[in-house]
C-alpha cells in the first residue's frame, strides 16, 4: 500500500476570530503554513451558530491579490465603495481581483441557520498588482458537475479533464474541486507535479494515499504524491482539492494588503488613509 511522501504536510486547522467577530478555520495564513505560492490564505466558515458569524466582515480593502468566496450553505451579501452588491447562495461563488484596491463588505443575509464556505486569497504577480479590479459572480447551476458511480465532483475554477468552469485564471492557471467521495469509495486523481497542491477534508474523513486522514485536516502534497488516491471512510467523505502555479515572488504583507516590497505597502497604507485607495472602477461580471 502507498504512503504518504515525506514531503507531504498534514496540517489542522485553526480556529481563528476575523471580521468583526466570525469564528474561521484558518489552514493557510496560519502560523503552521504563512503562504503556499501562490496561495495567501484559506479560509473555512462552518457554523450554525450565529454568533460565530453574524458579525460579518464590515467594510475592509484588498490590494494586490484576487479572492475566491465559495458559499455551499447560506447567504452572504457583498457590497462595495462602487456602488457593487450582490448575493451569494447555497453553491454560488465569486472571484474578485482586488488588484488596486477595492474596499468591500461581506455580511450574512440571515440570523440563524447554517453557514459554510470558503474564503480562498490567490496572489497576482506584481506586474499585475496594480490591475484595474474586477468581479466575477455565478450561481450554482453555472458549475458544471461531474458525476460517477464513486464520487460527486464540481468544477468551480479551471478544469476537470475536458471540463471547464466558468472561472479560468490565465496567470496562476488554479484549479479547484469540490468532490464529494461515496462511502469506501475511490477517488483517483493526478495534478501538475509543478504546482503548488492540496486537499482539505471537510466532512467525513478517510485514507489520503493509505494515511488516515480526518476532517478539518489540510493535506499539503509533496511532488511524489500529486498523483493520489483518497479512499472515504464508512461516512464518505468531502474536499476541496485545489492547485496553483508558483509566481516565485518576494511577498511583502501587511493585512490585507499583499505587495512586493515594504514601500509599495507604505504607499498602499497611505493611498486608504487619504481617501486615495480605490483608482479603478469595478463592475460585476454575472452569469444569470
Amino acid at each position: 500500500m502507498n504512503t504518504v511522501n515525506s514531503s507531504t504536510r498534514l496540517i489542522p486547522a485553526e480556529a481563528v476570530s476575523e471580521g468583526a467577530g466570525v469564528i474561521v478555520h484558518r489552514m493557510i495564513g496560519s502560523p503552521a503554513l504563512r503562504n503556499y505560492d501562490p496561495f495567501l490564505l484559506l479560509d473555512h466558515i462552518s457554523s450554525d451558530n450565529p454568533n460565530d458569524y453574524i458579525a460579518g466582515f464590515p467594510p475592509h480593502p484588498h490590494r494586490g491579490f484576487n479572492t475566491f468566496t465559495y458559499m455551499i450553505d447560506g447567504h452572504m451579501a457583498h457590497q462595495d465603495s462602487m456602488g457593487n452588491s450582490g448575493d451569494l447562495g447555497p453553491g454560488s461563488a465569486q472571484w474578485m481581483k482586488a488588484a488596486s484596491g477595492i474596499i468591500h463588505s461581506e455580511m450574512p443575509k440571515q440570523e440563524n441557520g447554517l453557514l459554510r464556505g470558503f474564503q480562498l486569497w490567490i496572489n497576482l504577480p506584481e506586474a499585475h498588482k496594480m490591475d484595474h479590479p474586477e468581479y466575477q459572480e455565478y450561481p450554482a447551476e453555472a458549475f458544471p458537475v461531474v458525476k460517477t458511480a464513486d464520487y460527486t465532483l464540481k468544477v468551480l475554477i479551471g478544469r476537470f479533464g475536458d471540463v471547464r468552469a466558468p472561472i479560468e485564471d490565465h496567470l496562476t492557471h488554479v484549479t479547484y474541486l469540490d468532490v464529494q467521495i461515496q462511502p469506501g469509495k475511490h477517488f483517483h486523481h493526478r495534478l501538475p507535479v509543478e504546482n503548488s497542491n492540496f486537499l482539505y477534508v471537510f466532512e467525513g474523513n478517510g485514507r489520503f494515499n493509505g494515511q488516515n486522514v480526518s476532517q478539518h485536516f489540510l493535506i499539503v502534497l509533496g511532488a511524489d504524491d500529486s498523483a493520489f488516491d483518497f479512499v472515504a471512510g464508512t461516512e464518505g467523505a468531502r474536499l476541496v482539492v485545489i492547485s496553483g502555479k508558483p509566481i516565485h515572488e518576494p511577498i511583502a504583507r501587511y493585512g490585507p494588503f499583499v505587495m512586493n516590497t515594504r514601500e509599495q505597502i507604505d504607499q498602499a497604507m497611505q493611498d486608504f488613509q487619504s481617501n486615495n485607495f480605490v483608482r479603478d472602477r469595478a463592475w460585476i461580471k454575472r452569469d444569470k
